[in-house]
């Protein structure tokens, strides 16, 4: 008899069977594909009631879990009608959130018909790991809220074959990648066919020309994100070549040709996707397109290419202001290095393929050519392309906003920073996603679920603090078994035999202060700052009174050896028997790790170099649970926080180097610790007792007060303005809206504004070389002017070719600095009073001096069409 090992046994192919369900219980299958349940705790505990274990051993996981329970289970099930009308309510109620008019519903007919919103990632569940870090998780509750507010959403992205990589560290520390191959079949996922009786007809397809006659091909997948559709495509299909079936194999896999054809495919690509589904379904064609990062900017270019090709026949110019006036685009960075950039040959190469046959190859480049003072101008830069392609454009913070509108300034010569046309909305995060299950309950149970669905959060202040302490221990506790286990599993990965993990079963204590930093690790975020000075850390970590535990994670993008240093320096940090047991490093930080690790933490740290973080959503998620914020004054923390929420980490002056600033702002990080964070969170009272048998004997009958008096401010102040229902509400009535009325505008009565823009357009660019100030007078003042005289201003402007329409005239004037800048400016427009003749006009105005001190002012001319959506768009501008 031969004997095999089944290890030597291998699938030449693998695919998921999906299970046919008994009818009296056939709506789990839509309760199970449906994402809603990542965020619903009703849906999820029906399954966990089903079966706790195999729940448990599914990841919980509904499709997942499906898939393991036996035919005579369902059986069973299925006869029980306990369970056949709870499976009927929560079908019902899943329609009833589907189908019921919501927040949006009641805005009025002028509101958006329908919104694409393309990412490069998207971060709803673990389940479906099609996300890297903020980027993602941000788009996965963008959907989540558009979806609980009734925002007509329609979700665009890639289906990545592996996803992002797994984490994993070697015994010497070192970053691990794996890349788990994805089942689309075993996926909360469905594919899009083409319609037939049998419902079994074709799939839907994209296709995309590629250099040598090459064709890139790919499927559409559908995710159901409650009421939110997220088309997702993948090129892993038959008809491809080996290399086009690689090109959505990795999350930011590859670079080169690999990454822009990953983004000529989500963009180009996702505008085609959009239109086969629109066909399928018979769904509003959306009215505002909104970029989210530069990855996603070639969407522009698409449908530039649709209205040029199409029965209007727009010219490449027309048909980029009617595309520009729909449009939005969100960046995320304020690091240079975290924007797409390729060679213009690269891109010329790949678009003189046909992939935009209407489109002039040299009109596609100019769109992200770096023609710019300090700029590359043999470079393509995504994030430009993205600006040029969007008439509204916003940062994720108000801080962001200011860095971005001084990162992008070259693209605006000549106009100040904060004119230039990049706006802000922080970002936020989904509430029902990110908030603990014991913290809704306590909600639920003390003001009643109405208070609980409508975020009352000044509520917080009703419950005894008796009560928000003994629920943080709760979570804190619930953090510490999990790390356990998260450790010692690790510790085996990396090699460790179980005789040597017994010192596993006591890391952490349910008592001591427990700090958590989690986050991507590219240098920037300063995940080694706190190893600054060892022996300090080290001495906080064990202090006899006050003692401090900290919980990292993080992934190092796989090309990036400088993070995966940082990872490798801390860790072998951890491995100190002496401090093990009070600081621990887990890998493959994902969203559900993040689940207990955001509830578990007393403190949020964030210590990036600011102003490089553009929002940092992480201490978002842990103020929901009442945790408190350790932040540098960066992205979102900047603008939220008050002293009372948290603490701000001191950051260095400016011209302190790299060396001195990390040294300078470490020390600020371990004196905030010592006197100011752990003193309060163990209370007065504690020292009394600590010595004898440490903290752990006293902190269960200790309330600190002070501590527990900033939790529920941080609940009721911050809760409302993290969260992501607020985060879309603004971009509905600061973008959406605005972009859909100027695309309605734009399109009109066959394109006639967009028609009159672009040719109006090319006539103020060849006539504005021309347009200067000549001469500014100003009568009025007395030799020694006084608060409240009026000053007239005349300005005697040559417009040559073009009218008074065609432009503003304004007098800026405020506070002069010593250099003559202005500060603190007023702008006024003054009105056109004279023509002198051969294109020279008078324009003038009055203005009251309201200040004392130094006074100045200049003139200023600009361009002015109804359909331009600020005075900047055009980025021309003749100064005085």
């Amino acid at each position: 008899m031969l004997s095999v090992s089944v290890t030597q046994v291998k699938a030449i192919r693998r695919f998921t069977v999906r299970t046919v369900l008994p009818e009296p219980i056939r709506p789990l299958a839509r309760l199970a594909s449906n994402l809603r349940w990542s965020w619903h705790r009703p849906t999820r505990e029906l399954f966990a009631a089903l079966n706790p274990r195999l729940w448990e051993e599914s990841g919980q996981d509904p499709v997942g879990f499906l898939g393991m329970v036996s035919r005579e289970e369902f059986q069973q099930l299925a006869a029980d009608q306990s369970v056949v009308d709870r499976v009927r309510t929560a079908a019902e109620d899943l329609d009833r959130y589907l189908e019921e008019p919501r927040w949006y519903q009641g805005l009025g007919p002028d509101a958006p018909a329908s919104i694409a919103y393309f990412s490069p990632e998207f971060g709803i569940t673990e389940v479906l790991p099609q996300y890297s870090g903020g980027l993602g998780i941000l788009a996965g509750d963008h959907l989540k809220a558009a979806s609980d507010l009734g925002v007509p959403l329609i979700g665009v992205g890639l289906l990545y074959q592996a996803g992002y990589f797994k984490q994993s560290l070697s015994r010497d520390a070192w970053q691990q990648e794996t890349y788990p191959v994805l089942d689309p079949d075993g996926l909360p996922l469905t594919l899009l066919r083409e319609p037939s009786p049998d419902g079994n007809g074709k799939p839907l397809q994209v296709s995309l020309p590629l250099p040598t006659g090459r064709r890139l091909l790919a499927h559409i997948w559908r995710a159901d994100v409650g009421r939110v559709p997220l088309l997702l495509l993948d090129s892993n299909v038959p008809g491809n070549d080996d290399a086009a079936r690689s090109i959505t194999d990795r999350l930011y896999g590859g670079g080169g040709d690999h990454r822009l054809q990953q983004e000529l495919l989500l963009g180009m690509g996702g505008v085609k996707a959009l239109r086969a589904f629109q066909q399928l379904t018979g769904c509003a064609a959306p009215e505002v397109f909104h970029t989210n990062e530069g990855h996603a900017g070639f969407l522009g270019v698409e449908r530039i290419q649709e209205l040029m090709s199409g029965e209007q026949a727009l010219t490449f110019d027309e048909a980029l202001a009617a595309g520009r006036a729909s449009t939005v685009f969100t960046t995320h960075t304020p690091v240079p290095a975290g924007i797409d950039r390729f060679e213009i040959a690269q891109i010329s190469h790949f678009f003189q393929a046909g992939l935009a046959p209407e489109v002039p190859v040299d009109r596609i480049l100019e769109l992200g050519r770096e023609n710019y003072a300090d700029g590359n101008p043999s470079v393509f830069n995504m994030a430009v392309m993205g600006l040029r392609l969007a008439q509204r454009a916003n940062g994720v913070a108000k801080l962001h906003g200011e860095v971005s509108r001084g990162m992008f300034s070259a693209l605006w010569p000549g106009f100040d920073h904060s004119e230039v046309p990049i706006t802000s909305v922080t970002n936020g995060v989904h509430v029902p996603t990110w908030v603990d299950g014991r913290i809704s309950k306590l909600a639920r149970d003390q003001f009643g679920s109405e208070a609980e669905a409508l975020g009352k959060w000044d509520l917080a202040y009703n419950v005894s603090d008796a009560d928000v302490w003994e629920l943080r221990r709760e979570m804190r506790a619930a953090l510490v078994e999990d790390v356990r286990g998260r450790l010692r599993a690790a510790w085996k990965k990396r090699g460790a035999a179980d005789a040597e993990l017994g010192w596993t079963d006591n890391v952490l204590d349910p008592d001591v202060l427990t700090i958590g930093f989690a986050r991507r690790v590219p240098t920037y975020k300063r995940l080694t700052l706190m190893l600054r000075e060892p022996a300090r850390l080290k001495a906080l970590l064990l202090h006899k009174e006050h003692p401090i535990q900290l919980v990292i994670a993080g992934k190092s993008h796989p090309a990036d050896d400088a993070g995966k240093k940082m990872i490798q320096d801390l860790v072998r940090f951890t491995d100190d028997p002496e401090v093990r047991h009070r600081i621990a490093f887990l890998p493959n930080y994902d969203i559900a790790m993040a689940r207990t690790l955001f509830p578990g933490c007393d403190v949020w740290l964030n210590n990036p170099l600011r102003p490089l973080e553009a929002c940092g959503t992480s201490g978002m998620k842990a103020a929901l649970n009442g945790s408190l914020n350790l932040s540098v004054l960066d992205g979102w923390w900047d603008e939220m926080y008050d002293g009372e929420n948290g603490w701000a980490i001191p950051t260095a002056n400016n011209d302190a180097s790299p060396e001195e600033r990390d040294d300078i702002e470490a020390a600020a990080l371990y004196e905030l610790l010592e006197t100011q964070v752990a003193p309060r969170f163990y209370g007065s009272t504690v020292s009394e007792a600590a010595g004898a048998a440490g903290p752990s004997t006293t902190r269960s009958e200790t309330v600190p007060t002070h501590w527990v008096s900033m939790i529920k401010h941080t609940l009721s102040h911050l809760g409302p303005a993290v969260s992501a229902e607020r985060m879309l509400r603004d971009y509905v009535n600061i973008l959406y809206r605005p972009a859909a009325e100027a695309g309605r505008s734009a399109s009109a009565n066959s394109y006639a504004q967009a028609r009159a823009l672009a040719s109006w357009t090319a006539r103020v660019r060849g006539a504005w070389p021309q347009v200067h100030v000549e001469h500014v007078d100003s009568v009025g003042v007395s030799e020694d002017p006084q608060i409240g005289d009026t000053l007239q201003v005349n300005a005697y402007v040559a417009l040559n070719a073009l009218t008074p329409e065609d432009v503003c005239v304004e007098v800026a004037y405020g506070r002069a600095e010593e250099n003559d800048a202005l500060a603190d400016i007023t702008m006024m427009e003054l009105q056109v009073k004279e023509d002198l003749g051969n294109g020279r006009h008078l324009f003038t105005g009055s203005l009251v001096i309201d200040r004392s001190g130094p006074f100045g002012y200049t003139v200023r001319v600009l361009p002015r069409h109804e359909a331009l959506a600020s005075k900047a768009e055009l980025g021309l501008i003749v100064n005085a």
